[in-house]
């Protein structure tokens, strides 16, 4: 008895806090997920919409940073997608806080694909900042980082003085 008794608050508190996500969290949210779905089916009509096609977008991924929209997606976003074969690229434990016409959100992100005939695998966290223009969130600036790769286990040779 008292076992149900737990699993009915645990299913209470998930459910007040799937709930407690307004429509414009839930719209956010789906704006990142068509991004993730969109860069690993090489879709870039639909990021075209979703992200601002102006001067005000940022992105800075593995210390490279772009400017502007066409910036980005001339320079990063296109030649990326052209070269990855078979992607997958997913987001997790994606928290969304919006404020008036701004939000920003934080989350997980998985990737995986292949280039050159090579596969990979990657893993890092993410934030978006997005802006409500014309009635839909669009984002205007992306920040991904990986984990630091460890240190070599091979000791470096010492300076021979």
């Amino acid at each position: 008895m008292t076992k149900i008794i737990i699993q009915l608050i645990i299913i209470e508190i998930w459910l007040s806090t799937v709930s407690a996500q307004t429509s414009e969290d839930k719209a956010v949210i789906k704006v990142l997920q068509q991004n993730a779905e969109a860069f690993a089916k090489n879709d870039l009509a639909t990021l075209e919409k979703i992200w601002a096609n102006d001067e005000s977008v940022t992105v800075f991924e593995s210390g490279h940073a772009n400017y502007g929209w066409t910036d980005y997606r001339d320079n990063h976003l296109a030649p990326e997608m052209k070269e990855m074969k078979n992607t997958k690229y997913e987001f997790s434990d994606i928290r969304a806080k919006i404020s008036g016409d701004m939000a920003y959100a934080t989350m997980k992100y998985t990737i995986s694909g292949d280039v050159d005939g090579k596969h990979f695998d990657g893993a890092g966290l993410a934030t978006a900042v997005l802006e409500k223009r014309n009635g839909d969130w669009k984002i205007i600036h992306w920040h991904s980082s990986a984990p630091r790769r460890q240190a070599s286990s091979t000791p470096t040779p010492a300076k021979k003085s």
